[in-house]
C-alpha cells in the first residue's frame, strides 16, 4: 500500500516507521522543515530531539529511503496514495473543547491535492489523532467542499503508551477501525493484514463514531482508575497510621474483578492524552446537555494531585519554601520519554515559584531540552530564571534544602544513598512516585520523609 502519514510527532513518527517495517511505501509528512531534516539525517540525536522512543531510531534506520520517506511537500507524491493517516496535535482550548486548527489546516491541504489528482482510485482518509466524536463527518465535509471524488473516511484511534510506542505499534492489544463501507474496510484490512484474524490481537470493525468514542472512554476509564487510587487509596494511607500502601494494593487487587493497572499512587498523571481527553469528553457531553459529575471529579482529583504534596510539606512537615533551594527530579510526565505535555512537574514548578523558592535545581535524563524550551520566556519572566539544570540527580541535590521526585525514572530508586552522602539533615525528601523503598534508613539518619500514599515521617534528631 502507498501511505501518507500527516504529522510526525509522538503518534505519527512511530506509526510511519512500523507501517514501513511491514512493507508499505510510507511518506511521513510534516510542515516543520527542521523536523523533517532531522528525520532525514538518520542521526539518533537529531531524531530524539523531537520524538524519543525506545527502538524508534533503529526502526527508522531499517526502512529509511527504501520503504520510509520524509517530506515537507506531498504535492509530488499524493497521486496513487491508498491511505492518508492524520496524526496531528489536537490540544485543549481553555473551555475544554478540542482545538482542531492543526487538523483542519492539514485536512484542507490534503483535500486541495486530492481534488487535482489524475488518478481516481479509492483513497481512504483515516483519523488516528484523538478527535471529538463526529470528526470523521467533518473530514468528509471538507473533502466534499473541495470536490474530492471516490474517497472514504475512517477512524483508527491509537492506543499507544509513550515509552512503548514502537512495541505497542508492532504488537497492539487491539486495532479499532471505524468506516462506512465494505470497500473501505477491505482497504484497511490490507494495511493491517498482519493483525486481521490474529489469535491474540482484537481486530474490531465498527462505525467511525463508535471508534472515536472507544478512544475517549478507554482513556477516561484509565484516568478514573488512577484518580481512584490517588483520591481514595492514597488518602487512606496518608491519614491513618500503620496502613501499608503496597499491602493495601495487593489485598484489593487480588479480586480478579479489580484491575491491577492504575493501582499505583503518584503525583498525578500527565501526558498528551488523559487530561485533554477527559476535558474534551466533559465539554462534548455538556454541550449535549448531559451531566458529567464523575468525569469532572476524576479530572479535579488528578489536577489536585500535581501540587498537593507541596501543600502537605507546608502543613504537615512545617516546611517553608520561601528562599529555599529545591531539587526537582524528573521533568517528563513519565519515564522513557522526553515529553513534558501536561507533566506534573509543570504544576510543581508553578507552585514552588509561587511559594518563593530561591532556586529550582532540575534534572531529567531526557527532557532537559524540552524543559528549557517550555520555560523559555521571550519577555524575560525572571521567575523562570530561578530554574537551573544539572546533569545528574546528585548534582541537582547538592546544595538543596529539599528534593521532590516528580517522575518515575528507575535511577531514582537508589536515591537514598545519594541523599545520605550529598546533603545533611535537616532535609526534606518529597517522594511523589514512591521511589525510595528504604526510606526508614533516611528517617533514622534524621531526614524528613513525605511520600505520596503515606504519612509524613519526621527524621530522628
Amino acid at each position: 500500500m502507498k501511505i501518507i502519514v500527516v504529522g510526525t510527532g509522538f503518534v505519527g513518527l512511530p506509526h510511519a516507521a512500523v507501517m514501513a517495517e511491514y512493507g508499505h511505501e510510507v511518506y511521513a509528512y510534516d510542515i516543520d522543515q527542521k523536523r523533517i531534516d532531522a528525520y532525514k539525517s538518520g542521526e539518533a540525536a537529531q531524531i530524539e530531539r523531537y520524538v524519543n522512543e525506545p527502538g524508534l531510531v533503529s526502526a527508522i534506520h531499517e526502512t529509511k529511503d527504501r520503504y520510509l520517506f520524509f517530506t515537507s511537500d506531498i504535492s509530488d507524491v499524493a497521486d496513487g496514495t491508498d491511505i492518508f493517516f492524520f496524526c496531528l496535535n489536537t490540544p485543549p482550548n481553555r473551555d475544554g473543547s478540542t482545538d482542531l486548527s492543526y487538523y483542519s489546516n492539514a485536512a484542507h491541504t490534503v483535500a486541495t491535492l486530492l481534488a487535482k489528482r489524475q488518478d481516481k482510485k479509492r483513497v481512504v482518509l483515516v483519523n488516528k489523532s484523538t478527535v471529538p466524536v463526529g470528526t470523521a463527518r467533518l473530514l468528509q465535509n471538507i473533502m466534499n467542499e473541495h470536490g474530492v471524488e471516490n474517497f472514504g473516511v475512517a477512524s483508527n484511534p491509537e492506543f499507544l503508551a509513550q515509552g512503548n510506542a514502537i512495541e505497542g505499534s508492532r504488537k497492539p492489544d487491539r486495532v479499532v477501525v471505524g468506516a462506512d463501507t465494505e470497500e473501505d474496510f477491505q482497504i484497511l484490512r490490507r494495511v493491517y493484514a498482519q493483525f486481521v484474524n490474529h489469535v491474540r490481537i482484537r481486530y474490531l470493525e465498527t462505525t467511525p463514531e463508535t471508534a472515536e468514542s472507544i478512544k475517549y472512554v478507554a482513556n477516561n476509564l484509565l484516568l478514573t482508575y488512577i484518580s481512584f487510587w490517588n483520591g481514595v487509596g492514597a488518602r487512606i494511607a496518608e491519614t491513618f497510621p500503620n496502613v501499608r500502601m503496597e499491602d493495601l494494593k495487593i489485598g484489593v487487587t487480588a479480586d480478579t474483578r479489580i484491575s491491577t493497572w492504575g493501582s499505583y499512587v503518584s503525583n498525578g498523571a500527565g501526558g498528551s492524552c488523559f487530561g485533554k481527553d477527559i476535558q474534551s469528553m466533559i465539554y462534548q457531553l455538556n454541550q449535549a446537555g448531559r451531566r458529567t459529575d464523575l468525569l469532572q471529579a476524576v479530572y479535579n482529583i488528578n489536577e489536585y494531585q500535581k501540587t498537593y504534596l507541596i501543600d502537605r510539606a507546608v502543613h504537615e512537615a512545617g516546611f517553608s519554601f520561601n528562599q529555599k533551594s529545591v531539587a526537582l527530579l524528573g521533568l517528563a510526565f513519565k519515564k522513557r520519554t522526553n515529553d513534558m505535555r501536561d507533566s506534573a512537574s509543570l504544576k510543581a514548578v508553578e507552585s514552588l515559584l509561587a511559594k518563593g523558592v530561591r532556586e529550582i535545581r532540575a534534572y531529567d535524563p531526557l527532557a532537559e531540552e524540552a524543559a528549557r524550551t517550555y520555560w523559555f520566556n521571550p519577555e524575560k519572566n525572571h521567575l523562570f530564571e530561578r530554574i537551573n539544570y544539572f546533569d545528574s540527580a546528585k548534582e541537582a541535590i547538592k546544595g538543596s534544602d529539599a528534593v521532590y521526585i516528580s517522575t518515575d525514572w528507575e535511577e531514582f530508586r537508589g536515591l537514598s544513598h545519594t541523599i545520605n552522602t550529598t546533603v545533611k539533615p535537616p532535609y526534606l525528601v518529597i517522594d511523589g512516585r514512591r521511589m525510595i523503598p528504604d526510606y526508614q534508613t533516611l528517617v533514622e539518619r534524621g531526614y524528613d520523609f513525605l511520600p505520596v500514599g503515606g504519612m509524613f515521617l519526621a527524621g530522628k534528631r
